[in-house]
């Protein structure tokens, strides 16, 4: 099968066009190989999880507030995008009112106003609008849970209100991206046409799309932000699921940046003149138990807390050649918002089984459980391999017995969408879906109860009273330093209750030609292209 799907990825390659040896690459241009087995959808509201934001979303399109990803040495924080300002109401705390960025035009010309904003909220949000796009919703409403209603106050001003106060909305607006009105239009009113030719605002633009092949980007030379308009005349995107053909494709020139090397091909690489860039980011490598799923053994918190105690962290990262970062929470525990909590996740494998034995598993019963993985994926590391090895770890260490229900990428990123006891869940008790960790919002949208699939992204429907109450606080606070003691205390929550068997942080490994350069590595799952020269 593996041997197949490197002869398909290759063909895909030569089919599109990517054939050229590195010599006779055009200067200017970057090929990269994605891990994604499919072109993401190119219409301003991609699938394939982050990895289609990365390079099918940020690029083209553009939100209100934009990730600043302009520092290697620091988490990526917001700046203003679409919208110039803003600022939360001092009277009513759910209202936030955004100033819009004048003289911005989409690729197609459109003008960027209120209207243009109202319409393109209408598009995820409204579901009796012309222009309202189910699948686009499907991917937008669960990344910005807690979102309400909007209006026009004026021809350049909107206001967009939450559902209760968030202090951390502005983290919430970038997974809203903007597309032209015209463009739908011109696609007769059909989103799945307008993949074919569509506009954002963003420093690239789409101007060719082979389905299943690639995507050709752009430079827009009439970007609104002179001092970001991109040193690259085109990138080519590429779906090159296998790790093995990536390194194939990148070692004969046939791309020039591929995306999540396996880790023993790191050094090879390296002593082979290629670049290998890696960077602590926040990602967290989980298994998503589904602690509300009634019949399943992780409805149980002993069961949860002993897998936690039973997986070899350490060996995981040595196997990994050390690309990765034990994870024991949903923070890093160096990150001082870590708290203290009551358990210590380490491989502990007598109190693990003591656990175990608590819940009522033991040799001649043992705890069984099945977890959906991919073969590959936006973040997910070398699924595969590295749940190989936690099956054979769990087993060794507290006689836990592990299936896999493999399925491609997008179908486990259902899970996200469903509740567990749906036939989206698989019929499994944990999801291997690698997810963002960089802030308070990411912490309400997969753990708060109101955000219960399909509603929002808590898809293993964990409940804890503390932790909500702890979260209410944070989004009240008007400052981060009113809001750490609150989420230092969610946190402990988080570690205690084990609505996740933590495992690995990874830390974003990508090689590239030595032809790449000014390309910065940001502590974020999205990369700014803009600075980055082909030479």
């Amino acid at each position: 099968m593996r041997i197949r799907i490197q002869r398909l990825a290759a063909a895909l390659l030569l089919t599109a066009g990517i054939g050229a040896s590195a010599q006779a690459q055009e200067a200017g241009t970057l090929r990269i190989a994605m891990t994604a087995a499919d072109v993401p959808t190119t219409n301003g509201a991609p699938n394939n999880g982050y990895e289609g934001l990365r390079w099918l979303g940020y690029p083209i399109f553009e939100s209100l507030v934009l990730w600043d990803l302009s520092r290697s040495d620091a988490l990526a924080g917001v700046r203003p995008g679409l919208a110039e300002s803003w600022e939360q109401d001092a009277a009513d705390p759910t209202k936030w009112r955004f100033k819009l960025r004048a003289g911005v035009t989409f690729h197609d010309g459109t003008p960027w106003n209120a209207d243009a904003a109202i319409w393109g909220l209408d598009r995820f949000y409204r579901q009796d609008a012309p222009n309202y796009d189910p699948q686009g919703s499907a991917f937008t409403r669960p990344r910005t849970a807690g979102f309400a209603s909007y209006r026009k106050i004026d021809d350049m001003t909107i206001e967009i209100s939450s559902e209760r106060p968030l202090s951390y909305f502005p983290y919430v607006v970038p997974y809203i991206l903007f597309s032209s009105p015209r463009a739908f239009e011109a696609a007769g009113r059909d989103w799945a046409r307008v993949g074919n030719a569509p506009a954002g605002t963003g420093p690239f633009r789409i101007t060719r799309f082979v389905p299943r092949q690639s995507v050709e980007l752009t430079r827009n030379d009439n970007y609104w932000d002179t001092a970001r308009r991109p040193r690259l005349n085109r990138v080519v995107l590429l779906p090159v699921p296998d790790a093995n053909t990536r390194i194939a494709a990148l070692r004969s020139g046939q791309v020039d940046w591929i995306e999540a090397p396996p880790p023993d091909a790191l050094a090879p690489l390296r002593s082979a003149g290629f670049n290998v860039v890696t960077n602590s980011y926040p990602h967290v490598w989980p298994w998503i138990l589904a602690a509300g799923k009634p019949d399943s053994p992780t409805a149980d918190v002993r069961v949860r807390q002993a897998l936690n105690y039973c997986l070899d962290r350490d060996g995981l990262v040595s196997m990994l050649s050390g690309i990765a970062e034990p994870a024991v929470g949903f923070y890093n525990a160096s990150n001082p918002l870590f708290g203290s909590p009551q358990n210590r996740y380490r491989l502990d494998a007598a109190r693990g089984r003591a656990l175990l034995a608590e819940a009522g598993y033991n040799a001649q019963r043992p705890l069984r459980i099945k977890v959906g993985i991919s073969s590959s994926g936006s973040g997910q590391m070398q699924p595969l391999p590295m749940n190989e090895a936690i099956q054979q770890n769990l087993r060794e260490n507290c006689g836990v017995q592990v299936n896999f229900e493999v399925v491609e990428w997008t179908v486990l990123l259902g899970t996200l969408r469903a509740e567990p006891t749906a036939p989206g869940w698989l019929g499994a008790d944990a999801s291997n879906v690698s997810l963002v960790s960089s802030d308070p919002f990411q912490m309400a949208r997969w753990f708060l109860s109101a955000n219960s699939s399909p509603r929002g992204s808590n898809a293993g429907h964990w409940r804890d009273e503390a932790f909500d109450t702890a979260m209410a606080e944070v989004e009240r606070a008007r400052t981060p330093e009113e809001a750490a003691p609150a989420i230092r205390r969610a946190h402990e929550r988080l570690v205690d209750g084990a609505p996740w068997l933590y495992i690995v942080h990874d830390t974003n490994p990508r090689a590239m030609s030595r032809r790449v350069h000014g390309f910065v590595s940001a502590q974020s799952w999205f990369q700014d292209l803009v600075t980055v020269e082909v030479r």
